[in-house]
Order: structure tokens, then sequence, then C-alpha cells
């Protein structure tokens, strides 16, 4: 599966997707496979949504993560560069131009009315994101959960995402070494 790709090419891969890329480095996982794995065939689905959930268990912005680690797949360390540099050089561009001239569009009802519909959006992304990564999840008695005990202390005694994480993956090393230990006996 891995084909070779010119730098360039893939600088110009990630700058299209930079250039597209709105809500976030939520939004990127669909964009990502249809662009890298459906359409170029470049890289498998499993690894980039294993990259995905790396990238956002690392401090950082995801997208530049996940580019980062799925350039390096693709081309090694230059690779790695190369793909970031891609995908932060629109949004990059794109601050630096809204900066000067933010007090302006603020309260602009035509303005308001395009971060809204792009909001719509973005959220129909991130559920995307959730299903291909629901969809690809073991799911196992031990799964569900793990998952509904951090629903419900995000939903129901706001515990911060952080400590949940933390939390819960602690959780889940040790009941997956009792599970381990369990099954070797």
């Amino acid at each position: 599966m891995n084909k070779k790709i010119s730098l360039l090419k893939l600088y110009l891969i990630f700058l299209k997707i930079g250039a597209i890329l709105l809500g976030g480095g939520y939004v990127i996982l669909p964009i990502l496979t249809s662009e890298l794995c459906n359409k170029r065939n470049l890289i498998e689905e499993d690894d980039l949504i294993d990259y995905f959930a790396l990238s956002q268990s690392l401090p950082g912005i995801v997208a530049a993560n996940i580019s980062m680690f799925t350039g390096y797949k693709l081309r090694g360390k230059f690779g790695a560069l190369i793909s970031v540099l891609g995908i932060i050089t629109v949004p990059f561009i794109v601050i630096v131009l809204l900066s000067s001239i933010f007090s302006h569009l603020t309260g602009n009802p035509y303005i308001e009315s395009i971060f809204w519909g792009i909001s719509i959006a973005v959220t129909a992304l991130i559920m995307l994101t959730v299903r291909e990564i629901w969809q690809k999840t073991n799911r196992k008695l031990f799964f569900y959960f793990i998952f509904f005990m951090t629903l419900t202390a995000l939903l129901v005694f706001n515990v911060p995402p952080v400590n949940a994480i933390i939390i819960f993956s602690i959780i889940g090393v040790i009941l997956k070494k009792i599970s381990a230990g369990r099954s070797k006996a």
C-alpha cells in the first residue's frame, strides 16, 4: 500500500487539506480518509485511525500531529516536516490576514451567518469522525464499561476531560492487566 509520493505532492495534499479544514483536528479524520485512503490509496485506514488517536493524546494541534505521523509514514522525517508545513500554511496566512481586520468582522450579520453555517458543517464532520472511530473499535464488554463510565464522569459529575482521560486510561490498563492475568491462569 505504501506508495512512493514526492515531497511536493505530499505538501500539496496537506496544503489542500489545511485550506478546507475548518473546526480543528476533530474533523480531519474524514477528510484524510477520503484523500489519503480512498482517493490515493497511500495509507491504510486503520493506520490513520491509530495516528488520530495518538495525535489526540499528545500535546499540540491534532491536525499538525496527525499530519506529522502520516507524513513520516509516507516519506520519513522530511515527509513529516513537509506534511506539517502543508497543513499549517493556509491557516497561518488566513489568521494573519483576519487578525488585521477582525474588529471590522465582529457584529457583521453576514459574517455571523457564514460562521453559523460553518459550525453546522463542522458538527457533521465531528459526527463522521465519531462514527468512523466507533466502527473500528473492538467493542467488547470492557469497551462498553470504560465508555459509559467515562461518559457518566463527563456528563453527570462534570469531571474535566483531561482528568477523565487520565483516570480511565489508568483504569483501562489495570482492567486489561487483570483480564490478561485471568486468561493466562
